[in-house]
């Protein structure tokens, strides 16, 4: 029993004895430190980096987005408006805007055919306005920004701008803005610029492309419904006219004229 005890005890110190010299060995050469970058340094950058990404790839689904869809337009001191925007199939598009002009007192719609880029009055019984279309620019052209009623823009060439890695933009993820679903961004321009290429806010869209909403300088667009199928290609609501395009500021009263006049 006696030589049996020593014989355990030495084998176990045998062992024990290899263990330490293993971990002696291991110890001698201790891998490197991993290098953390504090949050400051990496959190923030990786986390706008992947905003920007995230947003560039939504906008680039609206670009192939095909639909036909109604939009509440709200802004300070003005009713709610229900906004039609086409994008058909044959990637010409038109967006319909209440009181887009005079002051809002004409319905106008924003058109891209192949033909060129119109500026179109509704047809109104309200209004007692016939629909008629004056050519503005070419196709991919813009409008001037004196008859330019800005609501066609997050459909159409602001699309080209949160795609486009060479543009100077801060974005970052945000809340959703109330009533609206999808991912939510907000949108700065880091250029010093006098003219940003787009309206600093927050844009919102589903994993298709389809915009959700926008908060911008006209107003507050939230998507009212599910949106339909793009029709094949987008129409213009009259007759294409010679003349000049509607103003977005009212006329002078006429008052105002004949005082100006005296």
């Amino acid at each position: 029993m006696r030589l049996d005890a020593v014989h355990r005890l030495a084998v176990v110190g045998t062992l024990v004895a290899a263990g330490a010299a293993a971990l002696a060995a291991c110890g001698s050469h201790p891998p490197p430190p991993a290098v953390t970058p504090s949050g400051s340094e990496a959190s923030i950058p990786t986390q706008a980096a992947g905003a920007r990404a995230q947003l560039a790839a939504r906008a680039a689904a609206a670009q192939d987005r095909h639909m036909l869809a109604l939009y509440t337009l709200t802004a300070p001191g003005q009713p709610p408006r229900t906004v039609a925007v086409v994008r058909a199939n044959d990637d010409t598009w038109r967006v319909d805007v209440p009181g887009g002009a005079l002051g809002g007192a004409v319905d106008v719609s924003v058109v891209e055919t192949r033909a060129g880029l119109f500026q179109c009055s509704t047809p109104s019984l309200e209004q007692l306005v016939t629909g008629s279309c004056v050519r503005v620019a070419d196709p991919g052209g813009s409008i001037a920004a004196a008859y330019d009623p800005r609501v066609q823009h997050p459909f159409t060439d602001w699309l080209d701008v949160l795609t486009d890695p060479r543009v100077a933009l801060a974005v970052s993820n945000v809340a959703p803005l109330r009533g609206v679903s999808g991912a939510c961004y907000t949108v700065d321009s880091t250029s010093t610029s006098l003219s940003a290429p787009l309206d600093v806010g927050i844009y919102c869209f589903a994993d298709d492309g389809t915009l959700t909403g926008a908060k911008v300088s006209f107003g507050t667009l939230t998507l009212a419904g599910a949106p339909g199928e793009g029709p094949p290609t987008a129409s213009l609501p009259g007759p294409v006219v010679a003349g000049e395009p509607l103003p977005t500021a009212a006329p002078p009263s006429p008052t105002a004229s004949a005082g100006l006049g005296g």
